[in-house]
């Protein structure tokens, strides 16, 4: 796997990979960037969150949960000091379906963060991840 940056101006960066797809990577104007992409420190978030709802959705597709809607909300707490590393990450997941059962999900959530997500496998050890898991019943739909 192979990916770059390309320098846009200021603090200006489109990153690609081999996908093929770009992501615009910017800065706050405080530290002379036009605020016009995401931090890099995001996209590990979003990657992370990313990562492990693939994982999960195709699980419970398999345990054939019926599931209507599914978000992973990440929530990164970074050390005050530079690097400003991650020292702890809550991935929250928010499952809203027809009879979900609870210990599928868990099931799934687990298998995801113990041996599918090769991004929470790539994590420093040190990164304390704690997962949630909350359930909508779809009921009305």
């Amino acid at each position: 796997m192979d990916a770059k940056v390309e320098w846009k101006g200021r603090m200006s960066f489109d990153g690609t990979a081999d996908s093929g797809f770009t992501v615009r990577m910017g800065a706050l104007p405080d530290v002379g960037g036009d605020n016009d992409g995401f931090r890099p420190v995001e996209l590990m978030l979003v990657g992370l969150a990313g990562c492990t709802a693939m994982d999960v959705i195709s699980i419970l597709k398999k345990m054939r949960q019926d599931v209507t809607g599914f978000e992973v909300r990440a929530h990164g707490e970074r050390a005050g000091e530079h690097p400003r590393r991650f020292v702890h990450i809550t991935l929250e997941y928010v499952l809203t379906g027809h009879n979900i059962d609870p210990a599928a999900a868990q099931k799934a959530i687990d298998l995801s963060a113990t041996r599918y997500c090769s991004v929470q496998a790539s994590l420093d050890p040190a990164i304390r991840v704690e997962h949630t898991l909350t359930i909508h019943d779809a009921a009305g739909e």
